[in-house]
């Protein structure tokens, strides 16, 4: 990705704070607060890099940056970092399999860049448990927002954990251990899930009989708001129901309650 496009990702209604603007890189040079969040940037563009960076410390965060999956996992190991915005499109590497690595190993806040915004794309953001994902090009203003609202569903979530959390659930001869984010059949197999399909069936579990609202399903399992007419909480259930479903076809544990969204209808018990 060249300059033109580094241009392209700030938007029109942030080129006058852009790269060649002296007064922008003055008057967005604070360095981080005491009580300041942490963000890694990985894109391989530097100017993208440079302008993220920028703009970010100017607003009070913390930022180091990364052109690799390799450089990110040595300042993983280095920083306490909070959150990580990770371009998909880093040449040579699956960023994919960089997010699901990432997500596999900790509750870190993932903001993923694509640049395509089709459903697909949104599907395969919830598989890999990221909290959000833009479709480039994007103003700098907008991924401001974007890395607000995370940190504060990451606080909100935080300040919601506690005893009271189930760390496991017997349902219809499944298992569903929700520490170890693992799922057992009723013969002891483990059935593998995604991190989306298992926040998807952990809000079904602990709502057993009762229906869930399809938005309020996106919300807690993608941890953000979603568009009215977004799809994937439904292409995610039916994936979930190909894996714990009899008969996926007609299904008889996660049901359909129209206008709705869906419901667990099994006994549940919480443990």
């Amino acid at each position: 990705m060249g300059v033109a496009d580094a241009l392209a990702l700030v938007g029109a209604g942030d080129q006058s704070k852009g790269a060649e603007n002296p007064h922008w890189r003055e008057t967005h040079s604070g360095g981080p607060v005491s009580d300041t969040k942490n963000i890694l940037v990985v894109d391989d563009d530097p100017e993208i890099l440079r302008m993220v960076s920028s703009y970010l410390t100017g607003e009070g965060y913390g930022v180091e940056t990364a052109t690799n999956g390799t450089r990110m996992g040595e300042i993983l190991k280095a920083h306490a970092i909070d959150l990580v915005i990770l371009d998909l499109g880093l040449p040579g590497q699956d960023g994919l399999e960089l997010a699901r690595s990432l997500r596999a190993k900790s509750d870190i806040g993932i903001i993923i860049l694509t640049g395509r915004g089709e459903v697909v794309d949104r599907v395969i953001g919830l598989e890999i448990g990221a909290d959000d994902y833009l479709t480039k090009p994007v103003s700098l203003r907008e991924l401001l927002a974007r890395v607000r609202s995370v940190l504060r569903r990451q606080a909100a979530a935080q300040a919601k954990r506690g005893p009271e959390a189930p760390n496991q659930a017997r349902f219809a001869g499944w298992s569903l251990d929700f520490n170890a984010r693992k799922l057992t059949a009723s013969d002891g197999s483990e059935i593998p899930l995604t991190t989306a399909e298992f926040r998807l069936l952990g809000a079904l579990v602990v709502e057993a009989q009762q229906p869930v609202h399809r938005d309020r399903l996106l919300e807690l399992v993608a941890e953000r708001e979603w568009t009215p007419y977004d799809r994937s909480v439904d292409v995610l259930v039916g994936k979930l129901r190909q894996k714990i479903e009899p008969d996926p076809k007609n299904p008889s544990l996660i049901k359909t309650e129209r206008g709705i969204g869906y419901l667990l209808a099994a006994d549940v018990e919480l443990s």
